[in-house]
């Protein structure tokens, strides 16, 4: 297990059914990690049980914004208050269960051979067996797209990644443009421009446990107006893309 200071990051909105029981999985994988929760202000009570826990447990936290700010704009917030608070790993995962913490593991263990640790659907014949057909589509579009647009091999579009803080210089997050889900691709393209070392490791995504899925029309529609707004950054504006 690698040392070093750890953070696990989780953004709720909506997940009072699932919170509880990935926060008691996580901890019974005794990682000496933190675990930071950010709510958008939850209607159904998700904010409130997790201020139940964060009571009761010296290594849980939480922040609490005024409603949904873009799940891009959550991240980033997440990594700023890890960098402020000198971790050196960051992993960071859904709370509905596609992300199994059982994964966490893996990802830490292969922390010392990159700067990001990324979960991939493709590297697995048959990892999202259980998702419906358009939601295969959706994805394996945004990955044939994020491939030939890009120049970029990965799985980029997923949340469950662990960032190696201690060599990723913090600047490189501000670059970062989208407040909304083209920041995973975009996060990992810019930190790829800037010649970070990335790692893939394979996962597989089940349904959703509890729930339904935050991800609308409008934001799958944002996110392919943002990837043709990043190949242009890309082929006209380098320098929008690297750190000084």
């Amino acid at each position: 297990m690698a040392e070093g200071k750890k953070l696990i990051f989780i953004p709720t909105y909506n997940e009072v059914e699932n919170v509880e029981r990935i926060y008691r999985e996580i901890q019974s994988l005794a990682l000496g990690a933190d675990l930071l929760f950010l709510d958008d202000n939850s209607p159904d009570g998700t904010g409130k049980l997790i201020d139940e826990l964060v009571a009761k447990n010296d290594n849980t936290f939480v922040i609490h914004r005024t409603g949904k700010l873009g799940i891009g704009s959550a991240h980033q917030a997440g990594i700023k208050w890890a960098y402020d608070r000198q971790y050196e790993l960051l992993v960071t995962m859904d709370c509905d269960f596609t992300h199994s913490p059982s994964y966490i593991i893996n990802f830490i263990r292969h922390s010392d051979k990159a700067d990001i640790v990324v979960g991939s659907r493709y590297m697995k014949k048959h990892s999202l067996a259980t998702w419906n057909l358009f939601r295969k589509f959706l994805t394996n579009l945004g990955h044939f797209m994020t491939v030939n647009l890009l120049n970029m091999p990965y799985d980029a579009s997923g949340a469950f990644r662990l960032y190696c803080l201690k060599r990723i210089d913090r600047n490189i997050f501000s670059l970062i443009q989208s407040p909304g889900y083209s920041f995973f691709f975009e996060s990992l393209f810019i930190l790829h421009f800037n010649k970070k070392n990335i790692f893939e490791i394979p996962i597989e995504l089940p349904a959703r446990t509890y729930g339904t899925s935050k991800m609308t029309f409008s934001d799958v529609w944002k996110s392919f107006v943002f990837l043709s707004h990043l190949f242009f950054r890309k082929t006209f504006n380098l320098k929008s893309l690297q750190i000084k």
